[in-house]
């Protein structure tokens, strides 16, 4: 495993050849594929494997905890490119898995996604609706796709930028840009899953009433 998911991370999934794997650890080609059955299934395990090492979304210091849903939120967005400096590998199987297979085993990917749950998305949503920070008229399965589709992108997006940050942009960024940017983000999020603000609302209802 360790052999495969270093080969998978430097080369690609598409690139990767089960008989280099082999070769490198002084096997039969066909003792791997009598253990794993095929290329697909020996990088499904890899990549399970790398993604059960990544923390939860509740596994944060208690004080940011505390903070709430989207302090939560925050302090994994900004410690992103920490977590790559810290570990890259695994991050890299995480973005080929995501990005660079194919239907069938991306598929498969997301059967485990869900039934698994690796990150605690439901447990962190009913973290944020016990706070009364998000909204509650939400089924609890539409907000942890929400964050599927917006948090985990937008991590995306900041990963491939610091593992090839060439992709993105060519001069990189200051660090308040990155900060004014994961601001933003937040921002918009709030507005589309965060329960309404008592000052907002009674700003609302006042301009009903002059209507």
């Amino acid at each position: 495993m360790d052999a495969a998911t270093r080969h998978f991370a430097e080369h690609g999934y598409e690139d990767a050849r089960v008989a280099d794997i082999a070769l490198a650890l002084g096997i039969a080609k066909g003792s791997i594929f009598q253990h794993f059955g095929s290329k697909d299934a020996l990088f499904l395990e890899v990549y399970k494997r790398a993604v059960r090492s990544f923390s939860k979304y509740l596994d944060v210091p208690p004080e940011v905890r505390e903070a709430g849903f989207f302090e939560v939120l925050r302090y994994w967005l900004i410690r992103t490119e920490h977590m790559v400096h810290e570990d890259w590998i695994p991050y890299r199987i995480y973005l080929l898995g995501n990005y660079g297979t194919d239907l069938a085993l991306k598929r498969e990917i997301n059967r485990f996604l869900i039934s698994e749950d690796p990150y605690g998305r439901v447990e962190f949503v009913r973290f944020g609706l016990q706070r009364r920070e998000l909204r509650d008229e939400l089924e609890i399965e539409l907000i942890v796709s929400i964050i599927d589709w917006m948090v985990e992108r937008f991590q995306d997006a900041l990963l491939t930028a610091e593992l090839d940050p060439g992709l993105f942009r060519r001069q990189g960024e200051l660090p308040e840009k990155k900060e004014a940017r994961i601001q933003q983000f937040l921002s918009v999020l709030e507005r589309a899953i965060g329960a309404e603000r008592p000052a907002f609302a009674a700003k609302r209802v006042q301009r009903s009433e002059r209507r």
